[in-house]
């Protein structure tokens, strides 16, 4: 059966007043709307959410698809969009004006939000027996079940699944041998980006809040991970979105060529329609890894009916040993790595040698 129109339900949202942080917060409730304006079954979209006004004699009114009311006679005034609509002037005075869609206090129905995936993937190391044999599961090119939320009203309609570019390095050794550890990098450039916004907020200039995170994000992570101009970049042009964690990690994974797209669902509701969507991704270790099992698992029957699981949550595990050997490599297009590797000139590879001294010494404090 086909859902009603939003735009005649009354919706509340909660507005988030304080979208400078770098973590979405909710500061108060406010009689607020939204319609599906553009037809596509939810209010995720930008210009679909609105601050109601206050009305002569305390009511609100949604300023979506409002309209002007036509005079009928002395002091009276008719909605042109029917009688069930009321004809109503703003407490700060103007002329009368009518809406179809209700307001709410959010209050009274407060946002049903879906947490981040929560995924670990598999761990590094496992288990091993007295002769060091690993007795625990052994997998090949493993992920990590992640999200990320394009524009919308719980981010601040920021596009959090923006490639930001290729900021993780691929193929760095053994340094960043695990999707745990590039993860970890990924949150060293977030700590880099909240220690910016506190330095921000304290009063220091752009510029000095872009150091302060620098200096934050380059501690305790490997620097030759990372590609710092663009993480410095990436971390300036996020501050002051609403972003959260997540968001962040994906969108330097996805941008790094590391991830794998499921899908589309819906990350909040509010009685039942959804304002917020997210993408979900199975993000691997490497490029190779997320090209590797993009081409391997629809030649095992093991994937068969499973696939990439649902956007909600992605199948994001890797290969076993056995399925690994089955593997016909033959039949696998790999041009993108290849293509990616004989683009890097000599003078590319010096650029980088360099890039990777640089930070080091930056990180070492020399």
């Amino acid at each position: 059966m086909k859902r009603p129109a939003i735009s005649r339900y009354a919706i509340g949202l909660t507005l988030l007043l304080g979208a400078t942080s770098l973590t979405p917060v909710a500061v108060h409730a406010e009689q607020v709307c939204a319609a599906d304006l553009n037809g596509n079954g939810d209010a995720a979209d930008s210009g679909e959410t609105a601050s109601c006004t206050e009305m002569q004699g305390g009511t609100w009114q949604c300023p979506l698809q409002q309209v002007a009311c036509t005079v009928t006679g002395p002091g009276t005034y008719a909605c042109p969009l029917g009688a069930q609509y009321s004809c109503e002037a703003p407490a700060s005075g103007g002329a009368p004006t009518c809406s179809p869609n209700l307001c709410q206090d959010t209050g009274a129905a407060p946002i049903a939000e879906e947490p981040p995936i929560n995924d670990p993937g598999t761990p590094p190391d496992g288990a091993v027996d007295g002769q060091g044999n690993c007795t625990a599961n052994i997998e090949i090119f493993s992920g990590r079940g992640m999200r990320c939320r394009p524009p919308g009203l719980l981010n601040t309609f920021s596009n959090c699944c923006k490639d930001k570019g290729k900021i993780v390095k691929d193929g760095m050794g053994s340094s960043i041998s695990s999707i745990g550890t590039k993860i970890a990098v990924a949150k060293g450039v977030f700590t880099g980006m909240s220690a910016a916004y506190a330095a921000f907020k304290a009063g220091a200039t752009a510029g000095q809040a872009a150091n302060a995170g620098a200096s934050a994000m380059i501690a305790g992570i490997d620097p030759t991970s990372l590609a710092i101009s663009l993480a410095i970049n990436f971390m300036i042009e996020v501050l002051l979105q609403g972003c959260d964690q997540q968001d962040m990690e994906t969108g330097m994974l996805r941008g790094s060529g590391m991830c794998h797209e499921v899908g589309t669902y819906c990350a909040s509701k509010i009685l039942g329609i959804c304002i917020q969507k997210a993408r979900g991704h199975c993000c691997f270790n490497t490029k190779l890894g997320r090209i590797i099992q993009e081409q391997g698992r629809p030649q095992l029957k093991s994937f068969n009916g499973l696939g990439w699981g649902t956007p909600k949550k992605p199948y994001c595990r890797g290969f076993t040993p056995e399925e690994f050997q089955a593997l016909d490599f033959s039949k696998m297009d790999l041009s993108e790595y290849y293509a990616e590797i004989e683009a890097r000139t000599q003078s590319q590879i010096h650029i980088d040698m360099k890039d990777r001294i640089d930070a080091y010494m930056q990180a070492v404090g020399k």
